[in-house]
């Protein structure tokens, strides 16, 4: 995102929940929106494969009795 498009992306957002944005803080949410939109580029540039989708269930394993803690 460019940083035209993440204040207006950020306006548009805070507009429509109704969230206030006080001078003081604008910097700050754009800075971190900003640091976010780069993490989501980072993991959307990853090319996935459908044996790549997650298990349906996470079932845990007990550690090994054995296995120092």
């Amino acid at each position: 995102m460019t940083p035209a498009q993440t204040e207006a992306y950020v306006d548009a957002a805070a507009a429509a929940l109704d969230l206030p944005l006080s001078p003081q803080h604008r910097p700050g949410v754009l800075q971190f929106f900003a640091l976010a939109a780069g993490f989501a580029a980072q993991l959307q540039a990853v090319p996935l494969q459908a044996h790549d989708d997650p298990a349906p269930v996470f079932v845990p394993v007990e550690p090994s009795a054995g296995a120092a803690a």
